[in-house]
C-alpha cells in the first residue's frame, strides 16, 4: 500500500499547490497553507503527547498530510494516511501536496484514498493510534463516522473537532445551516463535550481527555468556571480529545 506513482514530468510546482497544511523544509523553505505553521506545530506537541516509538498510526482525512508526517518524525513504525473527500471527492483540496511532501522527505508512509466509513480492521487491521483530526464536523453522520474510527483503534484515538453548546449539561450537538459555521457548507455538526464522552465510552474507551487547542485561546477549558459561566452558548471552539481503551 503505497502512494500512486507519478511520473517525472508530473511533478508539480509547490508554489502551484493550494495548500492546505503549512510545512517548513529541511532546507528552511516554508510553504504556507490555510492552517498557520505555528497553530499545527503546538497542536503536533498536544496531539503526540506521548510515546510514539515503534507504534502503529492511522490518519483519518490526512489531505496534504502534515500530522501523517510529523507522526512518521517522531517514531511511528507504520503510518497509514487516509483520505477521500480532499484526494478525489467533493472536497476542493486534492493530494498534490501529500504527494509532494512525500517524494521531498522519501517518506515510508503509506497512503489510501478511502472514505471513512469504508474503513474496515479486518481489510487494514487495527492501529495502536487512530488520529481523527478535522473531520467530524464536515460528516454528515458524525456517530457513525466516531464509531468507524473507533473500530480502526486498538489503543488510543486522538480528535481534533469544532465544539460547540458550552454551557449545556446535557449531551448535545449542534446542527448548522450550510455556510452557517465557518462559512464553510461542509460543516455541518459540532457536539458538546458531554456529547463526545458518552460516544467514547459507548465505543469502548475508559479514559477520556480533552483539551483545549492553540486554535482556541477562549476556549472554556482555559477560562475560570465563572467566565465559562458567563460565556455564551453559541461559542464554538476547537478541541482535542484523547481517548484510550
Amino acid at each position: 500500500m503505497t502512494t500512486h506513482p507519478v511520473s517525472a514530468d508530473e511533478h508539480p510546482d509547490p508554489s502551484a499547490i493550494r495548500w492546505f497544511h503549512s510545512f517548513k523544509m529541511p532546507d528552511g523553505t516554508v510553504f504556507d497553507g490555510v492552517k498557520p505553521l505555528d497553530i499545527q506545530l503546538e497542536e503536533a506537541d498536544l496531539i503526540f503527547s506521548g510515546d510514539l516509538i515503534g507504534k502503529s498510526v492511522l490518519d483519518i482525512g490526512a489531505w496534504d498530510g502534515f500530522f501523517s508526517y510529523e507522526a512518521e518524525r517522531r517514531g511511528a513504525g507504520r503510518v497509514l494516511a487516509t483520505d477521500h473527500f480532499c484526494w478525489s471527492g467533493p472536497g476542493w483540496g486534492n493530494r498534490d501536496g501529500f504527494d509532494f511532501i512525500h517524494r521531498a522527505r522519501d517518506s515510508q508512509v503509506e497512503s489510501l484514498d478511502i472514505d471513512v466509513l469504508d474503513l474496515s480492521p479486518e481489510a487494514l487491521g487495527t492501529f495502536d493510534v487512530v488520529l481523527f483530526l478535522g473531520v467530524l464536523y464536515h460528516v454528515k453522520d458524525p456517530y457513525s463516522c466516531l464509531e468507524a474510527a473507533a473500530r480502526m483503534c486498538s489503543d488510543h484515538l486522538i480528535i481534533e473537532t469544532v465544539t460547540a453548546l458550552p454551557l449545556e449539561p446535557l449531551p448535545a450537538m449542534r446542527l448548522y445551516k450550510p455556510g452557517e459555521l465557518g462559512g464553510d457548507p461542509t460543516n455541518f455538526w459540532a457536539p458538546n463535550l458531554p456529547a463526545l464522552e458518552v460516544m467514547l465510552e459507548n465505543f469502548g474507551f475508559t479514559s477520556v481527555e480533552f483539551l483545549a487547542s492553540p486554535a482556541s485561546p477562549k476556549h472554556p477549558l482555559t477560562r475560570s468556571r465563572i467566565a465559562t459561566m458567563r460565556g455564551s452558548n453559541g461559542e464554538t471552539h476547537r478541541t482535542i480529545i484523547h481517548a484510550r481503551r
